[in-house]
């Protein structure tokens, strides 16, 4: 926990967390992979190269997930009356409001993502989005409240629009 602010001044906002059912099944499926592997080996015979293939495959993919779900449930955004911190178990920034130059905004299938740079950091995050399969919805992921953070950050940064690309808009001083 950070001691260096009192987080009654604070608005604190953390994104929806996705199932972990992936994830076990990532694990799951290179724990068998694994398991044959070991087995053929155990027999004396030859693993064929696309077992070893595959193995590696699940088993960077499985990391993968983990490493992403972790991140997932240690990120936050804060917002103070003269600054914001974002945090995600690897990256911690620290952006006093005078210090944003730019915000990036790219709509994507899945919520927006949010670029905010400064001279010395920056961080990305994404507006609510859901995954939705045959009209159901089956996830939801990024911030529930992403587009008041993003409000928030322009206007307690003095951002303006700039003219939009076909790949998004973004704001900046002027």
């Amino acid at each position: 926990m950070d001691n260096d602010h009192n987080f009654t001044d604070s608005l604190q906002f953390r994104p929806e967390l996705i199932s972990r059912k992936g994830e076990l099944i990532a694990w799951f499926c290179a724990f068998l992979v694994g398991a044959g592997w070991f087995i053929l080996v155990i027999n004396g015979r030859k693993v064929p190269g696309s077992v070893l293939i595959l193995g590696i495959f699940l088993l960077f993919s499985a990391l993968a997930i983990s490493l992403g779900n972790w991140m997932d449930h240690h990120t936050h955004i804060r917002i103070y009356n003269d600054h914001l911190t974002f945090g995600n178990g690897l990256r911690h920034a620290i952006m006093v409001w005078d210090d944003i130059r730019r915000v990036e905004v790219i709509p994507s299938k899945w919520g927006k993502k949010v670029s905010v740079q400064s001279e010395h950091s920056h961080f990305e995050f994404r507006t609510l989005g859901e995954v939705d399969f045959r009209g159901e919805i089956k996830g939801r992921l990024g911030f529930r409240d992403g587009d008041k953070i993003l409000d928030m950050i322009i206007q307690k940064a003095g951002l303006k629009p700039v003219e939009s690309t076909s790949a998004g808009y973004y704001y900046t001083r002027q």
